[in-house]
């Protein structure tokens, strides 16, 4: 077909050579119309850009990815990727990501980077280096990441003192708020570690009761209950003190023990 399509201008000869060969019983209404004022160009719809041509292979597969869209890149991808590396703590926080009208970015004035109508967070530092990056001469991008991140730290600082002076008043007016976070885990850590110890000990007298075990010729498993009868102890081993070579005597010849 090429660049254009000329099937639309060829409308009337068309259906002049189907009724020259009565394939239509009856003419178009449209007929002497298109007869008389022949289609422009411009109002041919234009054939959508072909996709680039693929090397062909030796086996005939349907590319995967041929409607795929492209993926689309922001300048503060980039900004977020770096700040949540050295700050992951952050996305941990509580956002509010309601929007009362979707006018919020209209609001917001990143020449500082407190809000009033918008709280603190990472993007407050992703904003404000945009911004310096675009209105200040001569910054580089290190240094409006540097700049922004000072002022958040001062803030959030600023919001912790905030935060601790507001409980010391609660407290001094007979407030009480429980346990912290911290408090909660290092109690859970306890715990563990006391079940730990436990586990531990039965873990050494078992070791200890296979390795005497092993010089006494006892039972071998490690079931053998620790406090063990000795009345029952004396006598299995005064059955078998008849074959137990004496001191400085070696055992020639291995004698089987027999109950």
């Amino acid at each position: 077909m090429g660049r254009y399509d000329f099937r639309p201008l060829r409308v009337h000869q068309t259906a002049t050579l189907l009724l020259n060969t009565e394939r239509l019983s009856r003419t178009p209404p449209w007929y002497n119309v298109v007869a008389s004022i022949t289609p422009a160009q411009t109002l041919v719809r234009t054939q959508p850009l072909p996709h680039q041509q693929r090397k062909a292979k030796s086996r005939t597969k349907k590319p995967s990815k041929l409607f795929q869209p492209q993926t689309i890149h922001y300048e503060e991808d980039a900004l977020r990727k770096e700040f949540f590396k050295d700050h992951p703590w952050e996305l941990a926080r509580p956002r509010l990501v309601i929007e009362d009208d979707g006018k919020d970015s209209q609001k917001t004035d990143w020449s500082r980077i407190e809000q009033p109508e918008k709280a603190l967070s990472g993007e407050s530092v992703v904003q404000r280096q945009l911004w310096l990056q675009h209105n200040v001469p001569g910054i580089t991008s290190a240094q409006a990441y540097d700049q922004a991140r000072k002022e958040f730290y001062d803030l959030r600082l600023q919001e912790d003192v905030e935060r601790r002076v507001a409980k010391e008043e609660a407290m001094s007016t007979g407030a009480y708020f429980g346990k912290s976070a911290l408090d909660i885990g290092m109690e859970l850590e306890d715990k563990e570690y006391e079940r730990w110890k436990e586990w531990a000990a039965k873990e050494v007298v078992l070791a200890e009761q296979r390795r005497a075990a092993m010089y006494t010729g006892g039972v071998e498993s490690g079931d053998m209950a620790v406090d063990s009868d000795p009345a029952e102890y004396e006598a299995a081993l005064e059955e078998v003190s008849d074959q137990i070579p004496a001191q400085g005597q070696s055992a020639l010849g291995g004698a089987m023990i027999r109950p």
